[in-house]
């Protein structure tokens, strides 16, 4: 049976850094514009991102900023920007001490080097300005390692990370003449479904490396859990499943070595992406206890109320620290990887045969940042199976836009196959909103489009089939209750109708993203 882990008797090694809860992203998954710029263009360029994370600070009250590197431009002059431009503020609220930026770099097993070279040097050269400041240093000290397979990464970077900072130390003329600073932090960024149900062994792996490495072990760990990709290369049973089991497993790897754990989990506002918005706040943390450390997403910062925005950041800041994580026994995560290989077969067999539907729409989603091609678990671009598929975002943006949300798909016949194998208690047991995911989800849900679409692919009347199952298994009747329910699925008529005559439908798209208070 799962059970709550008591924490009050580990022993705990005192940390002299305070670890944030709420860290803003930059996800371009906002409908509307952002409440600071002034011309109401929803678009955030490189040089809006300066502004945009000392709003996050400021305004909003998160704690930290993740800086990406990883797939898009970026402005490499941060720290300094935000020192001239703000540096009342900076100077009683201090990055590196009270709040946190914190770089997602570049995986340097699928990009060039160049890039990853060029954010080292930044974060050794913002120590420098923040040193003649007079302000906290390192200002930046810990990074975000997307795609992490192995502790050996994790080292890898620490140790390229050293021999640039000696070196910069030695053309400069440094040695002996300021602290040594070359220790990066790196926190594991955990996105497959396989991998995140295997990632104790990941910090296990790294720990003994470090210990050798640095003749000590780490202080914490930061693991991060993915829960977009996850969803889009499985379904969001899989991708729920994974970050449950990956979290009970980061608590016992906590209670085998005497390392504190503060998990991170990346999450946008629609279920199918994780599902914390600023109106179901109490609702993911009773999902995901255990969670230290969430993403604010674009959506939530500006798709929402600014003042339910302030409201919601405040109760993550006071309530993640506190929630008592849950563990589960290894018959529990045996059960739960088998039901995550169930709804996975459902869900991929299906999204590989209606891809061609999906990108067609996907081509008409408006940007948001200015991202490069990305890079992820199939190479230079999203697919399953023989088929290429756009981002985590764009994926679920284009399937709300024909009103079939991607969280019914494969859902309902995964739960079937569950009940005949007997899993039906553990599914409750690993998801326990399921039923209100689906509720929530299927509002969105276009019977219509659904129809059309089904009689003239096999693939799509699988999808009917789900929809049928879940109703019947949860004895509700998925569709729109709200007037924003209706006017979304009017909307979305009318992008399918526009669709098939090849006609421009990016104006219904918006509209109906906007009502749904997210892009994707």
């Amino acid at each position: 049976m799962a059970y709550f882990i008591d924490r009050k008797n580990l022993q705990k090694k005192s940390l002299d850094r305070k670890i944030p809860t709420t860290m803003a992203t930059q996800h371009p998954d906002n409908a509307a514009p952002p409440y600071w710029k002034g011309n109401q263009d929803p678009f955030i360029s490189t040089l809006d991102e300066i502004e945009e994370c000392y709003r996050s600070y400021i305004d909003i009250g998160c704690q930290e900023y993740m800086w990406d590197w990883e797939g898009k431009y970026v402005d490499e002059g941060v720290v300094e920007k935000l020192f001239s431009t703000y540096y009342d503020y900076f100077k009683d609220n201090q990055i590196g001490k009270d709040i946190f930026l914190t770089f997602r770099l570049p995986n340097i097993w699928y990009e060039k080097e160049y890039r990853i070279a060029r954010a080292y040097i930044g974060i050794l050269t913002f120590e420098d300005l923040a040193r003649d400041l007079h302000l906290k240093t390192p200002p930046v000290f810990e990074v975000i390692l997307p795609m992490t397979d192995e502790g050996q990464k994790m080292l890898y970077l620490q140790q390229t990370f050293r021999k640039i900072a000696k070196l910069k130390n030695q053309v400069f003329d440094e040695e002996g003449t300021v602290k040594d600073s070359s220790y990066l932090q790196v926190i594991p960024l955990v996105e497959g479904v396989s991998e995140l149900t295997a990632s104790r062994k990941i910090l296990h792996d790294y720990v003994d490396l470090h210990d050798r490495e640095y003749s000590t072990k780490p202080l914490y760990l930061r693991p991060f859990i993915a829960r977009s990709d996850p969803a889009l290369n499985a379904g969001i049973v899989p991708a729920t499943i994974a970050a449950k089991v990956a979290l009970s497993e980061y608590y016992k790897f906590e209670e085998e070595t005497g390392i504190p754990v503060f998990p991170i989990m990346g999450v946008g506002s629609l279920p199918f992406r994780g599902g914390l918005s600023p109106w179901n706040v109490p609702h993911f943390i009773e999902e995901y206890p255990g969670v230290r450390t969430v993403t604010v997403q674009s959506a939530f910062r500006y798709d929402y109320p600014q003042e339910d925005v302030r409201e919601a950041i405040t109760l993550l800041n006071r309530s993640l620290p506190g929630a008592v994580p849950l563990a589960y026994t290894p018959e529990e995560v045996k059960a739960g990887e088998r039901l995550a290989e169930i709804f996975s077969d459902h869900y991929r067999k299906t999204i590989e045969e209606v891809a061609d539907v999906i990108n067609r729409v996907s081509s008409r989603i408006p940007p948001r940042r200015e991202r490069k091609l990305h890079i992820g678990l199939f190479g230079y671009s999203r697919g399953i199976g023989q088929k290429q598929l756009p981002r985590a975002i764009g994926f679920t943006a284009s399937l709300y836009s024909l009103g079939i949300p991607p969280e019914l798909i494969g859902t309902g016949r995964g739960i079937a196959q569950a009940i005949r194998e007997g899993l039906g208690d553990h599914l409750s047991l690993f998801y326990r909103r399921l039923k209100d995911d689906m509720q929530d989800a299927g509002n969105f849900l276009n019977k219509e489009n659904l129809e059309f679409l089904a009689a003239e692919d096999q693939a799509w009347r699988t999808v009917k089939e789900d929809i049928d199952l879940i109703e019947d298994f949860f004895k509700i009747t998925l569709g729109p209750v709200t007037i924003e329910h209706y006017l979304h699925r009017n909307f979305v008529s009318s992008i399918y109708f526009l669709m098939q005559e090849e006609k421009d439908f990016s104006e219904y798209l918006l509209n109906a993203a906007t009502l749904r208070r997210s892009l994707g």
